[in-house]
């Protein structure tokens, strides 16, 4: 009997370790061999040259990194190559392959961001799931993709400013200016496209050519003022840092930071903040030189007037239209992003009805649009990215804005003004947050996610 237990005992140590020990490998593993691809030395470097193109032309028109990660994976595993790594920052993209049963390869490009341009976008993302369901040549795929860049815009310069200029009129309306506001609004959007084009052509950094695009805007409005031109010149303030604020990747940077690339994410957030800085100086320094002058400026405040629901819906609407057009989207993609525009704002005015506030039912109406674009994009051929941004024109923050500096730099109240930018800020990260968590929840009705999204996605969840 004592000799029973004894054994008993004795087993308790191994059975306590039996009990919590761990039966199965990591379920997220890392550091696995390389596998053999199969593959010969020149297909193997055509295809990751296909591969480092494709990529690069994506970041170039504003895909986000996780897109660009999965999809430079799923080329590249189309030919056979399943052992290559991706490595992602903002100004540039690297792949590897490394195979068990061949020499290592790896290949870097340097990108060279060139605004948002829809259509080409799409063209790129067509041309990759061409090559992953019709396993195109590669020399084919080479040429394609020769066709996509290399092919004329799909509408002229004017028709390009045309879609500036509307953005800049619907705001002024959205904010309730009369029709000779949203003019002069879109009148001076226009002249801002120019003066920052001449700019960019002499190599000017972006920086300045917002701080000059910032001041084009508030010296029009000071000259309305001096001129005694009886509109509200502060709208037409706002609908330029509204154009201005659009063209920014704060979407880009948010879903990037959390989609698991902190690097990238970082580089575009700092790009952000020192391109809004670049407003900020702008305004503040025409601003300034307006109060020492003398001139009697006065900010509109909207809480003195009302815009009847259907005016600012159709003026969201036509924001969000307007922007689409301006970023070279087709005739398709811009009545997608007009309907996009007018659910934005339905969304944003409901929770306001329903009591949230103006930062929260923001985040709301983003988390709308983001569900929107990942779920049905897929099935229009229209890249969820269009709809993202063009959905959040209207519930940009401009003349809070440009309230809040005005406070600072004229009034001199610096606690009501960094209260102002303070709730600006917030509007700003909760579009950028909302709209990420909406793609999130669409995913699963949008188009089927394969191994290479997942291997992404996790990126956010593991680390991995």
């Amino acid at each position: 009997m004592n000799q029973g237990w004894g054994r008993r005992l004795s087993r308790l140590p191994d059975r306590a370790r039996w009990a919590v020990s761990g039966s199965g490998p990591p379920t997220a593993p890392f550091a696995l061999r390389s596998q053999p691809s199969g593959v010969d030395e020149p297909t193997a470097r055509a295809a990751v040259g296909l591969a480092l193109r494709l990529g690069e032309s994506m970041m170039a028109v504003g895909a986000s990194a996780a897109d660009v990660n999965a999809t430079v994976l799923r080329v590249a595993a189309a030919y056979g190559l399943t052992a290559c790594q991706v490595d992602i920052t903002h100004t540039s993209l690297t792949i590897s392959h490394d195979p068990d049963d061949a020499p290592p390869m790896t290949l870097m490009r340097i990108v060279r961001p060139r605004g948002l341009d829809y259509t080409r976008l799409q063209g790129i993302t067509d041309l990759a799931r061409a090559v992953v369901v019709e396993r195109l040549d590669v020399e084919v795929a080479h040429r394609r993709l020769d066709r996509v860049v290399s092919a004329p815009n799909p509408y002229r310069r004017r028709v390009h400013a045309l879609g500036w200029a509307g953005v800049a009129g619907a705001v002024a309306f959205q904010l309730g200016g009369s029709w000779l506001v949203a003019l002069v609004a879109a009148l001076t959007t226009a002249t801002i496209e120019r003066v920052i084009r001449a700019l960019d052509r002499r190599g000017l950094p972006s920086f300045f050519q917002q701080a000059a695009g910032a001041a084009v805007a508030t010296g029009v409005a000071v000259l309305l003022v001096v001129w005694d031109v009886g509109v509200r010149s502060s709208l037409v303030v706002a609908a330029g840092i509204v154009v201005l604020l659009a063209g920014l990747s704060f979407v880009g940077a948010a879903e990037d930071a959390i989609s698991g690339f902190p690097v990238t994410a970082a580089a575009r957030a700092f790009e952000v903040l020192t391109l809004t800085t670049g407003i900020v100086v702008g305004i503040a320094g025409v601003l300034d030189l307006a109060q020492r002058a003398q001139v009697p400026l006065r900010v509109a405040d909207p809480a003195t007037f009302s815009v009847p629901f259907a005016v600012a819906l159709a003026a969201a609407a036509g924001m969000a239209g307007s922007w689409a057009l301006a970023s070279y989207a087709r005739a398709r993609a811009v009545g997608v992003a007009t309907v996009t525009g007018a659910v934005a704002w339905t969304t944003y005015w409901a929770a306001g009805v329903l009591g949230a506030g103006p930062a929260v039912a923001t985040a709301v109406a983003a988390v709308v649009v983001g569900f929107c674009g990942e779920a049905l994009t897929e099935r229009l051929r229209i890249p969820p990215l269009l709809v993202a941004v063009c959905g959040i024109v209207p519930l940009l923050p401009g003349l809070s804005i440009y309230r809040g500096l005005f406070a600072i730099v004229v009034e001199a109240d610096v606690a009501d003004g960094l209260n102002g930018l303070v709730g600006a800020a917030a509007i700003g990260l909760a579009l950028a947050a909302g709209v990420v968590l909406g793609r999130y929840f669409g995913r699963p009705l949008g188009g089927k996610p394969d191994r290479f999204d997942r291997r992404v996605h996790r990126r956010a969840t593991t680390g991995h």
